[in-house]
């Protein structure tokens, strides 16, 4: 049956309805993709955003000038360079009470030893004029008999003496080896010094499996009263271990006036003798942060990334030098708390925008 031109125009019509409804859905679908394949900008004026690298694992964390500016963040470039290899070890300031106790029966013993010489030497004499005097019959032959005696009594105490003497120096370098033993029985400047208290005997002591090649030399310890470094004199190795530690142990002095006192502890770091490249951070350029030490580098004049350091190599308390930093990389010194609690809350926002 044939249609009528107004039946015709309405299906035509109708048609076009469809058509214009399906590329709606077509285009829609589009737009929809599209939106869930672009991220969100999520970007606020004077906000600090992280992004994701190829390169790294790590967001980078954007300032302006202007805000790097207000937060005082300073940066610096850093090279590698060769710096000592350092172990950090347990210092103990030491009582010398018995170096000064062992110095002074030493002198004493000595002092005996020589009044035994005088008197031996003045009983052989006596004894000679008396015997050449009853053998001339000039005296009789029990004169002979008591100057003998005498001599006798001191000659046993000369060698008594003598035995003290050796005595002495066997326990003094048993106890404080050959180097302080030695100075002990010669009264050397070192002990004296440590006797008036100019110096301070400080043993160090290795962590177990711990050693170094060679002597150590000089070592640094940690101030327990002020942030700064004393310089260790390195003495002999000690005669024992620290009981607590179990580790090879040495003798060092310090200086009177460096704020340690017999009985204190402190921290020392004890040169290994060997050298590696790294490049020396301050303690103010490294942040902690899910268990681990990080600086944050520049990336941009106005980005930055956070990195993994190692802090195994401390050349103090407050210093390390770190061998995972390429040679001349650009360091935030000052500053890299803020750029981690931005880093924070940019994580944060980001996740709340999910």
């Amino acid at each position: 049956m044939a249609l009528t031109e107004t039946s015709r125009r309405g299906v035509a019509a109708a048609v076009c309805v469809l058509v214009l409804i399906a590329g709606t859905w077509v285009v829609t679908g589009y737009v929809r993709q599209a939106a869930a394949e672009t991220p969100p900008d999520k970007s606020n004026s004077g906000r600090t955003e992280p992004s994701r690298t190829a390169d790294s694992d790590q967001p980078v964390v954007k300032l302006t000038p202007s805000q790097q500016a207000q937060v005082g963040l300073e940066t610096a470039a850093l090279e590698a360079a060769p710096h000592p290899e350092q172990f950090r070890a347990y210092g103990a300031v030491l009582d010398i009470s018995r170096i000064t106790e062992l110095t002074n029966n030493y002198a004493n013993a000595q002092a005996q030893l020589q009044t035994a010489q005088a008197k031996l030497e003045v009983a052989k004499s006596a004894y000679d004029r008396t015997k050449n005097l009853v053998d001339s019959a000039a005296l009789p032959k029990k004169e002979a008999e008591t100057a003998e005696g005498t001599l006798r009594i001191d000659k046993a105490a000369l060698a008594a003496a003598e035995s003290q003497l050796r005595t002495l120096t066997a326990t003094a370098q048993q106890e404080w080896g050959p180097v302080i033993g030695r100075g002990i029985v010669e009264r050397s400047p070192a002990v004296v010094k440590l006797i008036e208290r100019d110096q301070f005997l400080v043993q160090v002591t290795l962590p177990p499996g711990v050693t170094v090649t060679g002597t150590p030399g000089t070592a640094l310890a940690q101030a327990p009263t002020r942030n700064a470094n004393i310089d260790l004199q390195y003495i002999s190795p000690a005669t024992r271990t620290d009981p607590r530690i179990q580790g090879l142990s040495y003798f060092f002095s310090a200086p009177g006036d460096s704020g340690l006192l017999p009985g204190m502890n402190t921290t020392v770091y004890v040169p290994s003798g060997n050298t590696y490249e790294g490049v020396f951070i301050e303690d103010t350029a490294i942040v902690r942060w899910q268990g681990r030490s990080w600086v944050y580098l520049r990336v941009t004049p106005d980005s930055f990334r956070r990195h993994p350091i190692s802090m195994d190599q401390p050349v103090s308390d407050d210093d390390y030098v770190v061998r995972d930093i390429p040679s001349g990389s650009e360091i935030v010194m000052r500053g890299a708390q803020v750029l981690l609690s931005e880093e924070a809350k940019s994580e944060l926002r980001g996740g709340d925008d999910d």
